[in-house]
This record gives structure tokens, C-alpha cells and sequence, in this order.
């Protein structure tokens, strides 16, 4: 049995299908922005290191936010957004709660991706950063960042393209 695709049908649509594939792309590229923002501060608040109770307060509340967002299916985030947000009086249009629901998914990956692409630089090189006398964000962004963190942001990408 051999089966013959017939696009012929689809050709009148053409424009409109081309429509929407833009405007997919732009509401992925925004709540992508959005995820990495998010993704790098919940990355730097989940790796801070104090013992100041207001940053320990703010480290398991992220914690919290990216567990829940990690451990909930994506559509039903997305229901709670289109449905439960306008019950709570906030109106947001189908696009506006699309990129939201993205962002929060997003940045709740991100956010462990990051964190354990940090978290994965060998201590010694930490330590050798303290000694020569710079600063943490010297020491991440100092000489081999682009290897110790490629595989973070692979594994970020291949995350984004699940949305």
C-alpha cells in the first residue's frame, strides 16, 4: 500500500501558514530571552554561598519556583496562565500568555542547566581564581569558560528546542 501526500491543497494558505511561522518564531525568540534572563539570575541566586537569612529565604523560594515549574507538565503551566491569571484579574492576550508560560518554563530549566554547568567547573580552578586575587565573576569569566560551560549551553539549546 503506497500513500501519495497531496500539498496541492495547502497552496491558497500559503500566506497564512507563512503568517504563522513568523509569528512563532518571534514568540519563541522573546520567552528564550526571557528563560536565559531568568536562567542567570535563578542560576546565580541557586549558587550563592552566604549564609544571610533573606539569601537563604530567596535561594529555597527559587528553589521552590524551579521545582514546582520542573515537576508540572507544560500544558497544564500554560492553563494556568490562560484560565487562572484572568479568574485573578489579570487579562493578557493568547501572545502575551504564550511568552509568559514559555519564560517561566524556560528559566526554570535554565536556571538547573546553568547552575550545573557552574556547579561542574572543578574546584581547584575556584580556588586558583581566590589566590590570584580575582573575583568570583572574574574567575567564571576568566580563560577557559567557553570549556567548562559549552556543555551547559548545549544542553540549554537542545532544552529550548523542546518548546
Amino acid at each position: 500500500m503506497t500513500y501519495q501526500l497531496n500539498f496541492s491543497a495547502l497552496w491558497p494558505y500559503l500566506p497564512e501558514l507563512l503568517s504563522g511561522l513568523l509569528i512563532t518564531i518571534e514568540l519563541t525568540a522573546i520567552a528564550t530571552l526571557g528563560g536565559i534572563a531568568l536562567g542567570i539570575v535563578g542560576a546565580a541566586i541557586r549558587c550563592s554561598h552566604t549564609s544571610r537569612l533573606d539569601k537563604v529565604i530567596l535561594r529555597r523560594v527559587w528553589g521552590g519556583y524551579v521545582e514546582i515549574v520542573r515537576n508540572t507538565p507544560f500544558v497544564v503551566q500554560l492553563f494556568f496562565i490562560v484560565f487562572g491569571l484572568p479568574a485573578l484579574g489579570l487579562k493578557l492576550s493568547a501572545g502575551q500568555a504564550a511568552v509568559l508560560a514559555m519564560t517561566i518554563n524556560l528559566g526554570a530549566y535554565s536556571t538547573e542547566i546553568i547552575r550545573a554547568g557552574i556547579q561542574a567547573s572543578a574546584k581547584g580552578q575556584w580556588e586558583a581564581g581566590r589566590v590570584l586575587g580575582l573575583s568570583r565573576s572574574q574567575t567564571f569569566f576568566s580563560g577557559d569558560f567557553y570549556h567548562r560551560h559549552c556543555s551547559a549551553f548545549i544542553q540549554h539549546w537542545s532544552a529550548n528546542a523542546s518548546l
